[in-house]
């Protein structure tokens, strides 16, 4: 089982500075208009204080920094006012209903996942269409299905989600997470999974967490005390690893690992061994690179032995066969690969090879008794079958060029499930057989998408430094390379996370429309290893807003579009690489997008779990010379006055607790103090909702509806171009 870590964690200590006299509700007039009109933009009045940070003797002024308070009146009466400018703007758009009812009708089509096995019942997760949350179904004997938990019914404006559920050995218990209002805290809810009748009161106060079973009498979980201050942003250091036992109170539940081993560790999972013979136990500092420990569970009093006592490698337990371990890792391989090593001597210099590091890039999975080895291809999946010995059964031929997820199950199990998509190829589930190799469709997506009408090519462009970087382009057929194309150009660029082709029916909608729609694999992604996500990291993260600026040139000078057609937008880390590029190169787009991003370079460490994303950012602490590169793209600090920047709509939501919202707040105030020109500076705030994840499909069309409409009328459409 891979440990789920959290690539980004953020949140904040509670917020020292304020302002004194603070009235956000004031307005002022500025120069910015509605496009096509000669109407002025009120925004509210961001009232400045008195802050100012030391580092390494150089003054930083924070004028900002009261906004960090996200339980004061203050703030809440600032994203009142904030969101009334921005709707009332948004309300005004001709066609902005008209492509919510796009959405709506694009997104209404039933769509099922892969099925899998608990105990005697196979399970699967279903949405209607426009149901706010998938629903979790099982089969019965007759054939027949019946609900097994329904998210929808959790609350009444569908916002709390279904954040995970995993059952006990033999399927006879499940214990299901459950996120309100998108906070990362979550509560754990227990019960019969035969009668779906809770068994004890509800584990609460849980964060950054799996839940590993041992047989059917209790689990691991993981969490943090919780912080004093706000739950929202209050900083949370010391990940802690807790064994809760079946009909015990929570209050009794043991810290197994975290509590007094004198070493600080952000983020702490454990892995059960399906036989449940041995507990793995990762530990971390940061969100790349772990700890990892072993303990016998037959011997009752048996202690910890350590597999690895640095955080210089990746490495997780994929399988055990009795007391032989199979590891994936990247220790001293970039491209990862899978090892075995006897338990009773699990230390790294007893590693044998099963499956060796290639040039490209491996993820692992099992089932039916077999290793499946996915690798990336200049992001497109191969798949190759192994045996447990390290033998090539075959190369698994897949439907086309795109994504795959799956090849997961049990042991006894022979038919496995995977899906495959690309961006324009709704995600279809297959049935695969581990004995012969033959595919056949199971699930064929009902999508209302003509993708024989669209194209997606992959090309490769130079950046700044002559470094080769791949995009993936996407449109409609007969497209004319005449710059005038409406175009989003979407990036990451960090945390060893990998953009790979998959179906998103906003995206369809996009290219439905008239637009291309350009993703780009920036170096920090982990597209091609470990060297390559180095390669986008602490004092070379400018290769990465290098890399996304040279994508934005290559589409203009091929034709795809023009500076005033072009749109850039990504989210978290991506809404970093946003506000950098803008701020950077403000005349090089027309629209900028950033969604939930980490803005305050100085400051990020101090929030949440944000210390945690040192490894790829460093921190204004470190040296003078890490203070001195943050600062130069930081985009909070980064906002120029005088400056004319693109169009903007910074998106952010009040309950993300991971990148917490004054990142966005504090970069809009900016904007808005500042920016020059016509062109708008709007910050949207969805209220009772997170980082993303769990988010009701209502308010991701609303949202959708709300960017779309923004980025098209900015660009000078009065009417949709198609």
């Amino acid at each position: 089982m891979k440990y789920a870590l959290s690539i980004l964690a953020v949140s904040l200590l509670t917020a020292c500075g304020s302002a004194d006299n603070v009235n956000s509700s004031a307005s002022t007039q500025t120069t910015a208009t509605m496009p096509n009109t000669t109407t002025a933009i009120t925004y509210p009045t961001t009232a400045k204080g008195e802050v100012v940070d030391s580092y390494f003797e150089q003054q930083v002024a924070d004028p900002y920094r009261w906004l960090e308070d996200d339980r004061s009146a203050e703030t809440e009466a600032w994203v009142t006012a904030q969101n009334k400018v921005t709707f009332d703007y948004l309300e005004r758009i001709p066609y902005r209903e008209d492509i919510k009812q796009k959405l709506t009708a694009s997104w209404n089509y039933e769509k099922v996942g892969a099925p899998f096995k608990e105990g005697k019942y196979t399970y699967f997760y279903k949405n209607d269409g426009l149901q706010n949350q998938y629903v979790l179904y099982r089969l019965l004997e007759d054939g027949s299905s019946e609900v097994f938990l329904d998210p929808n019914t959790f609350s009444a404006d569908g916002t709390t989600s279904l954040a995970g559920v995993t059952f006990s050995k033999d399927g006879s218990k499940a214990a299901y997470a459950i996120s309100e209002g998108g906070s990362d805290w979550r509560k754990v809810i227990i019960i019969d999974a035969e009668t779906k009748q809770q068994l004890e009161p509800e584990l609460v106060d849980i964060k950054f967490s799996g839940i590993s079973w041992v047989g059917n009498a209790g689990f691991y979980y993981s969490s943090y005390d919780k912080p004093d201050g706000s739950e929202l942003s209050a900083k949370t250091d010391q990940h802690k690893l807790y064994y809760h036992q079946l009909g015990t109170a929570q209050q009794q539940d043991q810290v197994v690992f975290g509590a007094s081993d004198g070493q600080k560790h952000r983020y702490v999972g454990a892995s059960v061994s399906d036989d449940a013979r041995y507990l793995l136990i990762s530990a971390s500092v940061s969100t790349s690179g772990n700890k990892l420990f072993i303990k016998d569970l037959t011997q009752p009093n048996s202690q910890l032995v350590t597999i690895l006592d640095h955080t210089d490698s990746d490495t997780y337990l994929l399988d055990n066969d009795g007391s032989t371990l199979f590891l994936v890792t990247n220790l001293n391989a970039p491209n990862k690969k899978v090892v075995k090593v006897d338990a009773a001597n699990p230390t790294a210099d007893h590693w044998q090879d099963i499956i060796a590091e290639t040039e490209h890039v491996l993820s692992a999975n099992k089932g039916a008794g077999y290793i499946f080895a996915e690798y990336m291809v200049d992001a497109i999946s191969k798949v190759q079958q192994y045996d447990y010995s390290g033998t090539l059964i075959r190369d698994i031929q897949l439907p086309n060029l795109g994504s795959v997820s799956g090849f997961d199950g049990k042991k006894q199990d022979d038919t496995l499930y995977y899906s495959f998509s690309n961006y324009t190829t709704a995600p279809t589930i297959y049935s695969f057989s581990a004995t012969s190799g033959k595919s056949e469709v199971y699930h064929q997506s009902a999508a209302k998408f003509a993708s024989d009408n669209f194209v997606s090519e992959q090309v490769f462009y130079a950046s700044k430094d002559g470094t080769k970087v791949p995009m993936i382009i996407s449109y409609k057929k007969g497209l004319k390379l005449d710059g005038s194309n409406p175009t989003i150009l979407y990036g990451y660029g960090g945390f060893n996370v990998s953009l790979t082709p998959g179906f998103s029916v906003t995206n369809a909608v996009w290219m439905e429309l008239g637009g291309v729609y350009a993703v780009p694999n920036l170096r920090g992604g982990g597209e091609y290893g470990k060297d390559w996500h180095k390669a986008g990291t602490l004092m070379q993260k400018q290769n990465v807003f290098d890399d996304f600026i040279a994508a934005a040139k290559y589409l203009q000078q091929q034709g795809y579009t023009s500076a005033e057609k072009l749109a850039i937008r990504g989210g978290s880390n991506g809404g970093l690489l946003v506000g950098a590029v803008m701020t950077q190169q403000p005349e090089l787009v027309k629209v900028a997008l950033p969604a939930v991003g980490v803005m305050d370079m100085l400051r990020y460490h101090t929030f949440t779990a944000g210390a945690g994303w040192a490894y790829d950012y460093g921190t204004s602490e470190q040296s003078v010379d890490m203070f001195n590169y943050l600062q130069g793209y930081s985009p909070v600090h980064n906002v120029k006055q005088g400056v004319a920047y693109p169009a903007t709509l910074v998106t952010t939501a009040d309950h993300d607790d991971r990148v917490v919202p004054a990142h966005s707040f504090k970069f809009a105030a900016e904007l808005q103090a500042k920016a020059a020109g016509v062109n708008p500076q709007l910050i949207r705030i969805e209220t009772n909702a997170g980082h993303g994840a769990g988010t009701p499909v209502s308010k991701q069309i609303e949202q959708t509806a709300d960017i779309f409409s923004f980025t098209l009328y900015n660009m000078g459409y009065t009417a949709l171009p198609n």
